[in-house]
């Protein structure tokens, strides 16, 4: 089976991109990250692809009069490349619907949270665990789902749960949290491109045929 190629939209430090690329390099993924891509010119993101020999590319919004010349930018960077599978991690933009629908169920996105709870519009980063604190849920975690057109709604692919404690903080839940994305995030994509995805309604089923 030929590898799959990949393209990663991402905002910041990329950890979860990070996870991508050794699960790449080891085998475990079978696919190649053609181009990671980021909205921010500082991200440390861009600096983990230049360190491993991936195409970076800063795309600056400021430069385009709207969010979807913004967009259309970065599918054509997509295209030039025949990217398969377009990987979210720890991208603080909003797709656009035209965006989506080119790559209808070939984008996957990563959430700090047990979808659907604390998800959607103004949930993302630290809120999302502050939100979690505040309301006093004992098990929360992260979730692996396919973009659609609204916010956090695609069909889910993978969760898994970490207990929040009571002395826990922000910051330690951030921690937990992110340990279980670096697991759950590389499972995903390596499941998509062993072709053992499907999509039936809101429900994604995962073959365990060899």
């Amino acid at each position: 089976m030929s590898l799959t190629k990949i393209g990663v939209l991402i905002s910041g430090s990329g950890t979860n991109l990070q996870s991508l690329i050794d699960n790449t390099r080891n085998g475990h993924i079978n696919g190649k990250i053609e181009v990671v891509i980021s909205n921010k010119k500082d991200a440390y993101g861009l600096k983990r692809a230049e360190n491993n020999g991936i195409d970076s590319l800063y795309i600056n919004r400021k430069e385009f009069d709207s969010d979807l010349e913004f967009n259309r930018k970065i599918i054509e960077e997509l295209k030039k490349r025949n990217i398969e599978l377009v990987v979210l991690a720890g991208y603080l933009k909003i797709l656009s619907h035209e965006f989506v629908r080119e790559y209808k169920n070939r984008i996957i996105n990563i959430h700090p949270s047990l979808i659907p709870s604390f998800c959607g519009k103004g949930y993302y980063g630290k809120k999302v665990h502050q939100a979690v604190l505040e309301y006093g849920v004992k098990v929360t975690g992260a979730t692996v789902h396919f973009v659609d057109e609204g916010t956090d709604t695609g069909p889910i692919i993978l969760q898994k749960t970490v207990n929040v404690d009571t002395n826990d903080t922000v910051e330690t839940l951030q921690k937990k949290v992110l340990k279980i994305e670096h697991e759950i995030l590389p499972e995903a994509v390596k499941l998509y491109c062993d072709r053992k995805l499907k999509i039936k309604g809101r429900k994604v089923e995962v073959s365990v045929s060899s």
